[in-house]
C-alpha cells in the first residue's frame, strides 16, 4: 500500500499549488481522502474530505473558498488545489485513506512565504 504526495513547494502569499496524492495496493474508490497538514509546532490539523465518489466535500473553516478537494478514481488519485495562499497554510500537508484500513502518505512541504 502506498500514499504518495506531490506538488509542494515554496509559494508566495496570494499564490496556488495543487498537491496530488496517488494511492496504490488497495481500492481506491472503496475509501474516503482526506488532506491533513501540520505546521510546525501544531497538532495535525484535518483539511478536507472527499467522499468515495467524489459527490460530498468538506473543509475546515480556515480554508472555505480558498481549497478544493477532488479525486480521479479511474487514476487512483486526489487533489488539493489551493488557492490565494497565506502565510498560515504552511505546513507539510499528508493524504490519507479511511476505509476498511488507515492509511496515510509520507507528506509534501507546503511553504508560503515572500
Amino acid at each position: 500500500v502506498q500514499l504518495v504526495e506531490s506538488g509542494g513547494t515554496l509559494v508566495q502569499p496570494g499564490g496556488s499549488l495543487r498537491l496530488s496524492c496517488v494511492a496504490s495496493g488497495f481500492t481506491f474508490s472503496r475509501y474516503i481522502m482526506r488532506w491533513f497538514r501540520q505546521a510546525p509546532g501544531k497538532e495535525r490539523e484535518l483539511v478536507a474530505t472527499i467522499s468515495r465518489t467524489g459527490d460530498i466535500t468538506n473543509y475546515v473553516d480556515s480554508v472555505k473558498g480558498r481549497f478544493t478537494i477532488s479525486r480521479d478514481n479511474a487514476g487512483n488519485t486526489v487533489y488539493l488545489q489551493m488557492n490565494s495562499l497565506q502565510t498560515d497554510d504552511t505546513a507539510v500537508y499528508y493524504c490519507s485513506a479511511i476505509g476498511a484500513s488507515a492509511y496515510w502518505g509520507q507528506g509534501t512541504q507546503v511553504t508560503v512565504s515572500s
